[in-house]
């Protein structure tokens, strides 16, 4: 959230300064235009229409500077008022639309659709570099389900709590490859305003608040 007000205020600032630096070519436009009308040849005085589009332009962007310090105000007190919304999150479990697992207790879950032109969905789990750790073949029921993944690698080994890569590919009754939708589930540990918006924490995973896609009941 600290970073976002920064990234305001100093916005805001940027707006002052222009609207400051706007003032300060005001008038000295406006000093310019009044040397010029006390000393106009009389034979050849200035041009009224001219002088006015000058005028109408100054204010023009005066307007629109102090409009972005407008939205820039309302834009602030948007964020904050997300970001004061997300607190009850903080302890719920939720499902969210990610390419990452979050690995929370030694524990994680993908949430899986019913079965439909898939039969089976068959579950990669991976580490940052790409490395498979665990794959799965788990069969779809007529319901949405979810698979828990123990935490554990092929090998049985227990893996450290964080954010691992997880892919999923549906298997059609002849064992063809079929397009299969997933989520992941997981418990909101903390949330966070960015410059691209609301983030929530899910243990090691960062989600965009517009990923969440069920709250959970408590387990």
């Amino acid at each position: 959230m600290s970073g976002s007000i920064a990234s305001t205020t100093a916005a805001a600032s940027g707006a002052a300064a222009s609207n400051t630096r706007l003032a300060g070519d005001f008038n000295t436009f406006l000093t310019l235009l009044t040397t010029q009308l006390q000393n106009q040849s009389p034979t050849d005085p200035l041009d009224a229409n001219q002088m006015t589009n000058q005028l109408v332009q100054f204010a023009s962007v005066e307007q629109q500077i102090s409009m972005n310090q407008n939205l820039e105000r309302l834009i602030a007190l948007q964020q904050a008022a997300q970001l004061t919304a997300s607190a009850p999150l903080v302890g719920r479990r939720v499902e969210v639309e990610a390419d990452q697992v979050p690995l929370q207790n030694g524990r994680g879950e993908i949430r899986l659709p019913a079965a439909g032109a898939s039969r089976f969905a068959e579950i990669s789990i991976a580490d940052g570099s790409g490395r498979t750790l665990r794959q799965q073949v788990v069969a779809l029921g007529s319901a949405p389900s979810g698979w828990n993944w123990d935490g554990r690698d092929v090998g049985g080994r227990a893996l450290s709590d964080g954010a691992y890569r997880v892919g999923v590919t549906g298997r059609g009754a002849n064992g063809e490859a079929v397009s299969l939708p997933f989520t992941v589930a997981g418990t909101v540990t903390g949330a966070e305003q960015r410059s691209n918006g609301l983030s929530l924490s899910v243990g090691g995973l960062a989600v965009g608040f517009d990923k969440v896609r069920r709250l959970l009941p408590d387990t």
